[in-house]
Order: structure tokens, then sequence, then C-alpha cells
């Protein structure tokens, strides 16, 4: 077969995957139009072209959203657990057997290469897996007064309506990460997906509808102008709970409006993960986790890593062999066979890190790989190594959501706790050492919420994922992550004669 014919087929299977997604909001059951007409541009970011238009909603489509979850709200904390799960495990199986298409979407619209789309589909689909488990596993309890006199019961109910908004750079993940919880627990939802990636979202919406689920308990709401349709909904008092991921700065402004109605939140924030590597670590295995922990996703996570602290003695070994990987790094458009880093979400994202980068060399750091953008249409940059970053590097404060890795030194394990504690954030640490005692004692010090201890992944949907300090609130996943969207009620019974 010819290049030609390959391209040829490959374009006619992008308009197709592209085609068969419906392109409206999604309330009360049924696709349609924003009120306003209007629609936004889903671009490709590999080629800076438009894929398609999909709706735009504006502050009165928001409200016709929260209208329908709240009047689903009632009829579907009834459905019993077991159908709840059932209609989560349907989507699980559907998600699976459309994984080349999903993966191939996911792709086209963010930019990630077909093998990490598809294990993004894969990790996806297994929250719908996990929570239909635990939707029939929701319990409560019943207890004699320490006096005998009266007995206790305690219930477990769904809070409520919910207001799910999640990020562009795990677009299918971060929504059933939300979605599965909320429907196990037996809430109502408004979803508002990122602008830039909404496409997996409504791939979702429909898989959800084809597997059961009941009109008006997923809604959805793609808009340009996220706080002017989400802000008058968190204040309206219907809904009860609210979760969020993306930034800090935006995280700290939802929680101001939803101080107003005590909304229940959680909120899963920035991160500015450090990575340590000590001495006595295996080098090769640590070289390995760097490449997961920071090019998973082109560096564009919440959990990459931010801070290299590698000893000083195996610091130039450590160096030498991470450059010498992320040389040998294809980039390229994701749909491409062979490519391993596709490009960033939009110019805005890439003209970010090419300034934390020359943040960095300006204050002294040495260039070991890339550091430059690759010319051509698109927003690619390539694979970075910088060594010697002094601390007060931008860099080191910021999250970089790209392909680099900033290397810096330490001589001791208290100077090593130090600098990895020196943040606002406190997501996620990745820790690489063979003496269990150090991996111990160093994974209690770290103050993150979640630590990588020799592995450079640390999301699963049977874990707790979330971080502390302004990293966020609540925690997403695990046997607590349905806890999140779930009201204790305690009876007191008079036991009287």
């Amino acid at each position: 077969m010819t290049n030609s014919a390959v391209t040829s087929n490959s374009s006619v299977d992008e308009a197709r995957v592209v085609d068969a997604v419906p392109t409206g909001l999604f309330i009360g059951g049924a696709w349609r139009p924003a009120a306003s007409g209007r629609t936004l541009t889903v671009d490709d970011p590999a080629t800076g072209k438009a894929l398609c238009e999909v709706a735009d909603a504006g502050p009165e489509d928001g409200m016709d959203a929260l209208a329908a979850a709240a009047a689903a709200q009632p009829a579907f904390a009834t459905i019993p657990p077991r159908e709840r799960g059932e209609i989560l495990r349907r989507a699980y199986e559907l998600m699976m057997e459309r994984i080349d298409d999903l993966a191939l979407l996911m792709t086209l619209e963010m930019g990630k290469p077909l093998a990490e789309s598809r294990g993004e589909i894969t990790y996806a689909a297994e929250f719908f897996r996990w929570f239909a488990e635990e939707a029939v596993r929701i319990d409560g309890g019943y207890a004699i007064t320490p006096n005998g006199a009266s007995r206790f019961l305690v219930q477990k109910q769904p809070v409520g309506v919910c207001l799910l908004i999640t990020p562009w750079n795990f677009p299918m993940a971060m929504g059933t990460r939300k979605i599965g919880p909320a429907v196990a627990a037996g809430c109502t939802m408004v979803l508002k997906p990122a602008s830039q990636t909404p496409l997996s979202m409504h791939a979702l919406a429909a898989i959800l509808t084809e597997a059961g689920l009941p009109d008006g308990v997923l809604n959805l709401v793609t808009t340009s102008d996220a706080g002017g349709v989400m802000e008058p909904l968190i204040r309206d008092g219907r809904a009860r709970k609210l979760s969020f991921t993306g930034s800090t700065p935006v995280g700290r402004k939802l929680l101001e409006q939803a101080a107003e109605k005590v909304l229940r939140t959680s909120m899963e924030l920035g991160g500015n993960a450090p990575f340590l590597v000590f001495d006595d670590a295996d080098l090769d295995r640590a070289v390995e986790g760097a490449m997961l922990a920071k090019m998973r996703n082109m560096g564009e996570a919440c959990t990459a890593a931010n801070r290299f602290l590698v000893q000083r003695s195996v610091a130039g070994a450590f160096a030498d062999r991470l450059a010498e990987r992320m040389s040998g790094l294809n980039v390229g458009r994701g749909t491409e066979e062979g490519v391993d880093v596709g490009p960033l979400v939009d110019a805005k994202g890439r003209d970010k890190v090419a300034e934390l980068v020359q943040d960095a060399v300006e204050r002294g750091a040495t260039v070991r790989v890339g550091a430059e953008p690759v010319e051509g249409p698109g927003y690619f940059y390539r694979p970075t190594v910088l060594t010697d970053v002094p601390l007060e590097a931008r860099l080191t404060e910021e999250e970089i959501f790209g392909p680099v890795a900033a290397i810096s030194v330490f001589d001791d394990e208290d100077e090593a706790v130090a600098a990895a504690n020196d943040t606002e954030f406190g997501l996620v640490s990745y820790l690489y050492t063979e003496n269990v005692t150090r991996a111990l004692r160093v994974s209690e010090r770290l103050e993150s919420g979640m630590v990588g201890l020799n592995t450079g992944l640390v999301s699963n949907p049977a874990a707790p994922f979330g971080g502390i300090k302004q990293s966020g609130l609540g925690r997403e996943g695990g046997r607590v992550g349905i806890e999140e969207f779930l009201e204790t009620k305690y009876v007191a019974i008079g036991f009287g004669g």
C-alpha cells in the first residue's frame, strides 16, 4: 500500500469518528443546540485546523441543564443499587468494544499518541467497572447507645444534584472518575467539559444513554464562557455538590462561590511533583520511572514530575541516561505510527513551556537535550532535559505542563525532603531508593497526598487519588471515592417500653 493510500484511509477514519459524535448540548436526555445558536470550534492541536463545531452554551442553557438534573434526582435516587451498577457495567463494556474509535477521537482533539489514548480509554472505563461494583456496597449501621436507652441507625443517601467540571488533558478519564461514583451513589449531574476537548465527553454521554442511563441524570454543557455558565448554577441552591479538576487559582474562585450555598466540594487542583533519586537507587529503574512520570501525556498532567531532585553522586549518570532516552523520542502527530510525543494542547501552552525553559537557562541551567519548539504547524515542543537548574527558577515553582525534565542536586536526605516540600502544592511525590527504611521514612515526611515509591505511576481506579495543601480537597477513586457523593444520615430510635 502506498503512503498516499494510508493517508487517505486514515483521513476517512478520522472524519468518520468525528462525524459520529453528537455536537449539541445534552440536556434532559436530548441533544439540542445552544439557545443562542452559538457554536465553538474544536481544533486538532497537531495541525491547528478545525475538527468540528459544537454548541456553545450560555447561562440559559446551564439553567435548563440544572433544572433537568433536579427534576431527575428524586426518581434516580430510588433506583436499586444493582440497577445503577449495571448501567455502569454496560457502559464499561461499550467503551472497551469501541476503544479504537474513542482513542482516535481523543488523539484528534487532544493530541496524545494513539497508544496513550488507548491507555486512557482503558483507565477511564475501569472507573465505571470499579464503581459498578461499589454501588452495591453502600452500607450503613445499627448500634445500641452506650446507656442502652435507644438505638442508632446510620444511612447513606445520595448527596443530590452534582456539578462536575473536567479538564482538557485527560478528557475521558476525568469524566468517568466523577460520573462513575455519582451514578453509583444515585446522584444526577450537570457536567461541563473543557472547551478544547469536549468530543470525548460527548461520545461518552451517547454511550451512557445507550447503556440505559435515564434521561436527565447526566446533562452536558460545553461552553466558551465557563464562569458565566457555571457560577449561576453554583449559587442557585439546587445543586448540592461541586467536583472540579483544574488549576488552583480557578479552584479557589469556585470554593468562594460554593461557600454561599455551603456546597460539598471535591477539588483536584495543581501539582508540583518532586521526583527524588537517592544514591542507592536502581538508576535504570529510576530513569524508566522518570520517563513515565514526566512524559505521560507529553507532561501535561497534574501528576507529572515537575522537579527532579537527584543526589549529587549519581546526578551526572542519571542525567546522561535520561537525556539519551529523551533524545530518542519521536515527535509528531499522535495518529502517526511510531510517534512517542504529540503536540501540546494549544499555542498558549507551548509558549508557556518555552518561557519557563528560557527563564531557567537565563538563571544558569544547562540544556542537555531539546529546549525549543518544533517548526511547522501544530503546537509541538521538543523533549527537554535541563541540568544544574537553580531552585529559584520559575519552573521549580510553576507547573511546566510540558515535556521538560529539570534536574537539581541535593547532598543529603534532609535537604532533599526540605526541597521537595518547599511548595504550596502537595499532590504527588516520587521517590527512588533501594533502602526500605529510607523509603518508609521519606514517604512519611513528604507533604503530598500520594507517593510513588519506585514507580512513576500512581493513578489507579482502585486507589484514592487526591492531594493536600493547595492541591485540593477530597479523594477520587478507591473505596472512599463514592463517599464524596453520599451523605450520612443518623436516625435516633427510642427504645422505651
